[in-house]
């Protein structure tokens, strides 16, 4: 059998692709130190504080100095917090402070970081399952990543569902503010109803997720957010959910491509639906080819995707697997197959595609 002759090495190209992986080490590390930074407080305590030291710092947040002053170092070496080397002492920008320390903007991110902490506790299992080709439910996963996700999806949720998602949708809004019924499938941990059921006092609600565990803190969350009279949460899966002709409204957050069999949960919305409902289902946002995605968040939800949706998809019927990044084209001709006519896109931000389907 012939071989091919060795290629020949560009050294500076070697040399660029090395200095890659060592950003991709430090950046791996670091989502490490984001999480530990979040629990204890650090990017909190540093937020509108200005210069300080390492021992200002820890004395602060209750931790130990020499602890600090290395993490400090490697938020530094990151450019997640500005360092003067004349003082010897570190500041959290502003802009940082958004993304890192409060809980109400709407570009925080340390929920992304727990779930990357809960998909590197869950490496073994992703690698047995390209191994054999099965599936990894979400129930399987470290319990972490539950209340990751929420975390994760929360600002983002917050800051456009009532604000932009729902007035982009034709008539929905009025339905709700005069008291509609809603269905809110793959609920979660109820964030999602629960800023809905805020918004609309007089629209009743009920969300509905397959996991128990995610059902039970769901309750927990409206009780606290003093909305259980009108919103309740259910234990079902997203084709067995009940209501025939009983919803004006049918919201899936960032869940369908998660599911084995999409299309199948689509006709069962098409039954839930009242001739006149709408179904509003939120997707990550992708664009129809892989060489348009080639870029951060494609890069992220792809990873994602690869270690959590489509996995779950494997694991149950059908077995779809459409992934993170469907893109809308293929997402438009599962919901016609489905029986909806009428399907547009009504909204989108950087990390979401909002689409409207209708009977």
């Amino acid at each position: 059998m012939a071989t091919s002759a060795p290629q020949p090495i560009n050294e500076q190209k070697l040399h660029d692709f090395v200095m890659k992986g060592i950003v991709e080490m430090g950046a791996s590390l670091n989502a490490a130190l984001i999480v530990i930074g979040d629990k204890l407080g650090l990017y909190k305590a540093m937020a509108g504080l200005g210069a300080v030291d390492s021992a200002e710092l820890a004395a602060r947040t209750g931790t130990h100095e020499r602890y600090v002053r290395e993490w400090l170092a490697a938020q530094a070496a990151g450019g997640f917090v500005e360092y003067d080397a004349a003082t010897n002492c570190f500041t959290l920008p502003p802009e940082n402070a958004m993304v890192l320390a409060d809980e109400n903007s709407p570009v925080f991110l340390p929920g992304a970081f727990y779930v990357v902490s809960a998909c590197l506790k869950d490496e073994g299992k992703i690698t047995e399952a390209f191994r054999t080709g099965k599936g990894v439910g979400w129930h399987e996963h470290d319990e972490c990543l539950y209340p990751a996700t929420e975390r994760f999806f929360r600002p983002n949720y917050r800051t456009h569902l009532i604000a932009n998602w729902i007035p982009a949708l034709s008539g929905v809004e009025a339905k709700l503010e005069t008291g509609a019924r809603v269905a809110d499938i793959g609920c979660g941990l109820g964030t999602s109803t629960i800023l809905m059921a805020q918004a609309y006092p007089k629209a009743i609600f009920t969300g509905f997720d397959y996991h128990p565990e995610s059902i039970q803190l769901a309750r927990e969350a409206a009780a606290r957010a003093g909305v259980s009279d009108r919103v309740t949460f259910e234990t079902a899966k997203a084709k067995e959910f009940p209501g025939t002709d009983h919803y004006d409204f049918v919201t899936f957050f960032d869940c369908l491509h998660d599911m084995g069999d999409p299309e199948g949960a689509a006709r069962h919305v098409r039954q839930a639906l009242r001739p006149d409902g709408t179904w509003m289902i939120v997707e990550p946002f992708a664009n129809n080819k892989l060489e348009e995605n080639l870029n951060p968040i494609g890069r992220a939800f792809y990873a994602a995707s690869t270690m959590l949706c489509t996995p779950a998809s494997l694991s149950q019927e059908v077995g779809l697997a459409l992934g993170a990044q469907a893109g809308e084209q293929k997402l438009e001709s599962l919901l016609h197959a489905a029986g909806f006519t009428r399907v547009r896109r009504a909204a989108e931000t950087p990390f979401n595609i909002v689409l409207e389907a209708r009977p």
